[in-house]
């Protein structure tokens, strides 16, 4: 049986890891990858494919991007011929809907709260582009993507709101959660730091994602600042990269915070905030840290967080849509969000933040607040840490791909 995947590319994300978790479970399929422009930072058992065809934020160039992915993609799925077409991320699903064949089976996976990615995500440009976007994706939904075979959803929430919103039928759903390679993360884990050594012989605070409007670092960055007033030893550690990168080393800076960016400084223990770029092997530092700090905008079901939980680190995370609830409190309705600190049953669970840029002058909101103090209770507290470390490490058992892979097995076929 052949399996075919389409993504824009496999870069530092989520959803490309997805990709890379499953094409390596899937080890009885035969597994194509189709990309649109030629990004690889990941090891995936599989065919890649690309048809050079890179994202714009330029309307014309996307009207223009259009026919040509169209064509280049109907006349691969028509050679190849799988069994299976499988796409994650826009505007991989709208092509693959779009290029539908009969004899193949096409799997839409939704991997966002949509009501809130249409309302905020930069993919959508600004004034008249992402009007014009916005209407066409919402059509989309409504009129195209109910002619797919199945769609998955990464999380309930995401499934109630294509569901609710988005006039998905509720017949074609099903929900799969994510799936990750466990004992593979903690192997990882233990792998030395080499260079990197001397900044964990301080208390380290982690967090992990694109640096991007959805992930919010600019939130920890300012609680972080806050922490130091106590912790002088403290450490903050961020992984990643993106278009935020001026923005966040200079809010870093602007904080009075001695900040190391990786393709500018000397690494050394003298700083306090460390942009360490993207990591083929995060889980070394993840491990090594006290606590992962996760404080997203929006999400659907996000991998960093199940990812830290299974290197046995207590974490805190934003009560955002959608995903963390879910996985920290899974016996909770996942509808609710919080409004105040909340000690849930697998990790600590916070008020989300408003999507709204800082700067360094303005005094801390309540909600960080709120943060700096559960923080500063989860340093003080070590009985109360090691505890979460437990049971984060519990339920990232939930997620192992040996698990989730047999569930993908019950729909390819």
């Amino acid at each position: 049986m052949k399996v075919m995947f389409i993504i824009p590319h496999l870069g530092s994300g989520g959803a490309e890891r997805v990709v890379a978790n499953l094409c390596n479970g899937l080890a009885d399929y035969e597994r194509i990858v189709l990309i649109f422009e030629n990004i690889i930072k990941h090891n995936v058992d599989a065919q890649i494919i690309s048809i050079n065809s890179p994202a714009t934020q330029s309307l014309f160039k996307k009207l223009l991007n259009f026919p040509v992915r169209y064509l280049k993609i109907r006349k691969l799925k028509e050679e190849i011929k799988p069994d299976f077409v499988v796409s994650l991320l826009e505007p991989a699903n709208l092509f693959n809907v779009l290029t539908k064949l009969s004899n193949q089976k096409t799997i839409l996976s939704f991997r966002s709260n949509y009501t809130a990615t249409l309302q905020e995500d930069p993919f959508f440009g600004k004034g008249i582009t992402r009007i014009i976007l916005k209407i066409l994706y919402t059509l989309a939904f409504k009129t195209i993507y109910n002619r797919a075979d199945l769609m998955v959803a990464i999380s309930r929430d995401v499934a109630e709101d294509l569901i609710k919103n988005h006039g998905i039928n509720s017949d074609k759903i099903k929900v799969i959660y994510n799936p990750y390679p466990i004992d593979e993360i903690r192997q990882l884990a233990e792998e030395p730091l080499g260079s990197y050594e001397e900044i964990f012989k301080h208390p380290v605070l982690i967090t992990a994602g694109r640096l991007t409007k959805q992930k919010g670092q600019w939130y920890v960055l300012r609680i972080f600042k806050a922490l130091k007033e106590k912790h002088k030893d403290l450490k903050l550690v961020i992984l990643g990269e993106g278009e935020l990168k001026e923005y966040l080393v200079g809010l870093s800076e602007e904080l009075g915070l001695k900040t190391y960016v990786w393709d500018r400084d000397e690494l050394s223990e003298s700083f306090d905030v460390y942009f360490l770029s993207f990591q083929k092997n995060p889980f070394k530092f993840i491990a090594r840290s006290k606590l992962f700090v996760f404080p997203s905008l929006w999400e659907g079901f996000p991998n960093a967080l199940v990812e830290s939980m299974a290197c046995s680190v207590c974490v805190v995370s934003s009560d955002c849509r959608s995903g963390p609830r879910e996985i920290l409190a899974p016996n909770m309705d996942f509808n609710y969000q919080t409004q105040k600190p909340e000690f849930a049953e697998y990790g600590i669970i916070m008020p989300v933040f408003d999507v709204k840029y800082k700067t360094a002058n303005e005094p801390l909101e309540e909600k960080e607040i709120m943060w700096v103090e559960t923080i500063d209770r989860l340093l003080e507290d070590e009985s109360l840490r090691k505890h979460y470390s437990e049971k984060a490490k519990q339920r990232a058992e939930d997620f192992r791909i040996e698990k989730i892979v047999q569930e993908w097995k019950e729909v390819l076929r």
